[in-house]
């Protein structure tokens, strides 16, 4: 018997897919055995690659560790079996793409995420107003909610409040450039910040010790927040299992047109270069990722236990996207317009940090030029070379 272990991030969106494509891998390799271990979603983020490619031979990850990646040389390319899959045109927006640095590509796309509106049907029906298709429309919508006893709402702890900074930046037409020298435009940047900082003001929940998971758990479990205009979506809090079902919608950016200028996030599968040492597990390995990356996996599989598949033909079933009270459909349109964030070796330094000064200057701590400062002096010192994550 050949035991493959990987670990992955701890929701059901991430777990069950993959306990599903484990049994359907064991009808073909009966001989091959895959087990997985789940850490916080905060680990998802910030683990140190390499340290989870020594001690695992599949790793569920976010592509800005794709330089770390190929610096380190800790995983295999899977270029190759990318192209036997279909390649980009395989899979949702620029999935394959996010996963490509040097001259690799380290990830199969098994997950596709970026950041797309959420809102509770039946508030937003209390409130009589339609999805916001813009920042300014959802500021409106958060301050008739007001009057209702109803709320607006975002997660903005840590590296969400980054995210969503990125996606207003991008969808102002300056996204933030890491590999650089003048990374980030301080008019736009300015801009990005006032709109967010005019969003808390209309929030009425903790939304500065939200990330996402917690943003849609507050929203599907609570009676107040009626909607959201950017987190990264979670199809899985559609589902009629739910106590109250989410609905979705494009990203309500700052000026660019509806959906446009979103941040990508989605999970890929790395394989860990430590089963190169043996043939057989090797061969195991890569019949696992390639099954993985079908199209009838990602269909039949990964979407019938909670997944959020990245194969566009998962995105293009209409059963699916009922499955998932019309995720699909409603962000599509986001989802392949949406902008990839560096992946150098280094910037995951910069991601850790800067999610944490822009969070203080929210909570009235760092004033908006200070802030500024001290992001050029981070973004120039994580483009200088490898740096390391401190603990968070």
């Amino acid at each position: 018997m050949i035991r493959l272990q990987g670990m992955t991030w701890d929701h059901r969106r991430a777990i069950g897919p993959l306990v599903a494509l484990d049994a359907a891998f064991m009808r073909q390799r009966p001989d091959v055995e895959v087990s997985w271990r789940a850490r916080p979603l905060s680990g998802f983020e910030f683990d140190p690659i390499d340290r989870l490619a020594r001690e695992n031979d599949f790793v569920i990850f976010d592509h800005p560790f794709c330089g770390r990646i190929a610096a380190t040389g800790c995983f295999l390319s899977v270029s190759t079996l990318l192209e036997e899959a279909g390649g980009q045109g395989a899979f949702v927006g620029p999935s394959v793409a996010s996963y490509h640095y040097g001259d690799g590509h380290w990830g199969v796309p098994v997950d596709a995420a970026c950041q797309v509106a959420v809102f509770r049907p039946d508030l937003l029906a209390r409130l009589d107003r339609a999805v916001p298709e813009s920042w300014e429309a959802t500021c409106a919508l958060g301050e008739h909610a007001a009057r209702k006893g109803l709320s607006v709402a975002i997660g903005l702890h840590g590296v969400h409040a980054l995210m969503t900074f990125f996606s207003l930046c991008a969808s102002l037409g300056a996204p933030y450039a890491g590999d650089a020298a003048d990374s980030i435009d301080e008019i736009a940047a300015g801009e990005a910040l006032a709109q967010m900082r005019r969003l808390v003001a209309l929030c009425v929940a903790p939304v500065l010790d939200l990330n996402s998971i917690g943003l849609h758990e507050a929203l599907a479990r609570g009676d107040t927040l009626a909607y959201c205009p950017a987190v990264y979506g979670y199809a899985a809090y559609g589902e009629a299992d739910q106590a109250h079902p989410l609905a979705f919608g494009p990203f309500a950016g700052a000026a660019a047109e509806t959906g446009a200028g979103s941040t990508i996030g989605g999970a890929g599968l790395g394989i860990s270069a430590r089963v190169a040492g043996d043939p057989e597990v090797l061969e195991a390995a890569l019949a696992y990722a390639r099954l993985a990356a079908t199209s009838a996996c990602q269909v039949d599989v990964f979407a019938d236990h909670h997944g959020q598949p990245a194969h566009v033909a998962a995105w293009k079933e209409s059963g699916i996207d009922a499955r998932f009270n019309g995720f699909f459909s409603a962000t599509r349109g986001t989802m392949e317009r949406t902008w990839i964030r560096p992946r150098h070796d280094g910037y995951l330094a910069f991601q850790a940090s800067a999610g944490d000064l822009i969070e203080q200057h929210l909570r009235g701590n760092l004033a908006e030029r200070s802030l500024l400062e001290h992001l050029k002096i981070l973004d120039a010192s994580c483009r200088s070379g490898a740096q390391t994550i401190k603990g968070r």
